[in-house]
């Protein structure tokens, strides 16, 4: 679904990215993790060719068509410009399929309504509803594209906690039926629970890949966090609590 190698980006004489290799294939849920800064957001552009990058990925190598049909993309910018309804945004995902029946893009498009339990609201103008709504909105556009891969930055921020839970059991969802999904969070805990697998990034550079609990250790989290933190198995996956600061590691 997505191969990096050797995936590069300096800004200002500094390096965002260094040196990323990076391979999702079918059925995973790869969670994107790092502190502020970290480079996960141009991790993200530059895979899907929006920044020019070093190296390579798979996406870049693609024409702009052949792209929107390999992977949708939610960014971490929520504004929405139009005064469009929600049903009609949500409908601008299929503009990557020229050529469907009409009968397919409408079954697409209600699909994602339902999935995003918009479906009060598909009258509504997008630019009259909540920031929740809206980021709801928006995961349901990428949806209605029906992609074999979906990256989303930062999806569930701004969610209130019932809403966060049901897109990570979404997105799961999807990579159980053979999607791939990459999504940065900066929920640890939720990360943990429902992704297959965790990237830890750092300073541009990945400094763990596998299994959540192989990522979030203690060392782990001191070290790219600066955080002490409570980790247990519970019955539905890890449980993971942060606990306090530490004074002098990085952030």
């Amino acid at each position: 679904m997505l191969e990096l190698r050797s995936l590069s980006l300096d800004r200002g004489g500094q390096a965002v990215l260094d040196g990323i290799d990076l391979r999702i294939g079918a059925g995973e849920f790869v969670g994107l993790l790092g502190p502020n800064g970290a480079g996960k957001t141009t991790l993200l552009r530059a895979a899907l060719g929006l920044l020019s990058a070093r190296g390579h990925s798979s996406l870049a190598a693609l024409s702009v068509r052949e792209r929107a049909r390999a992977a949708a993309y939610m960014p971490q910018g929520r504004q929405i410009a139009w005064p469009m309804p929600v049903e009609a945004l949500v409908a601008l995902g299929r503009i990557a399929h020229p050529h469907s029946a009409g009968a397919a893009d409408r079954a697409a498009i209600e699909r994602a309504i339902a999935a995003l339990h918009l479906e009060p609201l598909r009258h509504r103008r997008a630019t009259e509803l909540s920031g929740g709504e809206q980021a709801r909105t928006l995961i349901a556009r990428a949806l209605a594209q029906e992609t074999p891969l979906l990256i989303a930055d930062e999806p569930i921020a701004g969610l209130d906690p019932g809403a966060q839970i049901e897109v990570m059991r979404l997105f799961r969802r999807l990579s159980d039926q053979g999607h791939a999904v990459l999504a940065s969070l900066h929920d640890l805990g939720l990360a943990a629970r429902h992704c297959t697998r965790l990237v830890m990034l750092d300073r541009g550079r990945i400094v763990a890949d596998g299994a959540p609990d192989a990522v979030l250790t203690a060392e782990n989290l001191a070290r790219v966090f600066g955080i002490t933190a409570h980790l247990a198995q519970g019955p539905g996956g890890i449980l993971f609590q942060p606990l306090d600061t530490i004074e002098g590691e990085s952030r």
